[in-house]
């Protein structure tokens, strides 16, 4: 022994570990900055139906021309009117016709980000409420 003290280097496995790590770290601040944005939104969307907003419930679309009149409609909105896609695909915030339909049950729906997926809509959503473009 040379009476110096040893100098640790990091193993490989260790700093490729600690840049893992990091990156999960960044991700998850990603994640969570996303879900609030996504929290927020839902608020917002569930305080506008609260007061009063009118939207088209009817005609519900029977046809796939009948959707799809919709859906062209929908993607002629700028990305970020919302107030107009929630008035035109029929939102509300209730079970809706006869059969008490939901947003639930709808294939749009994912169940685990609170989210409808229908690419056109594409915002959060609670379980219960339900809109026009609605498909099983």
């Amino acid at each position: 022994m040379s009476g110096y003290p040893l100098v640790r280097n990091p193993l490989a496995s260790e700093s490729k570990r600690d840049a893992r790590d990091m990156e999960s770290r960044r991700k998850e601040s990603r994640d969570m900055s996303a879900k609030g944005k996504d929290e927020r939104l839902l608020q917002t969307i569930a305080e506008m139906m609260a007061n009063g907003l009118q939207t088209q419930t009817e005609p519900f679309p029977e046809t796939e021309k009948e959707f799809g009149a919709i859906l062209a409609e929908l993607r002629q909105l700028p990305p970020d009117d919302l107030n107009s896609k929630l008035v035109i695909s029929g939102f509300v915030d209730h079970p809706y016709g006869p059969e008490q339909q939901r947003c639930l049950e709808c294939m749009y729906y994912l169940v685990h980000r609170k989210w409808c997926d229908l690419p056109e809509l594409s915002v959060p959503v609670e379980p219960h409420w339900w809109c026009r473009l609605w498909r099983i």
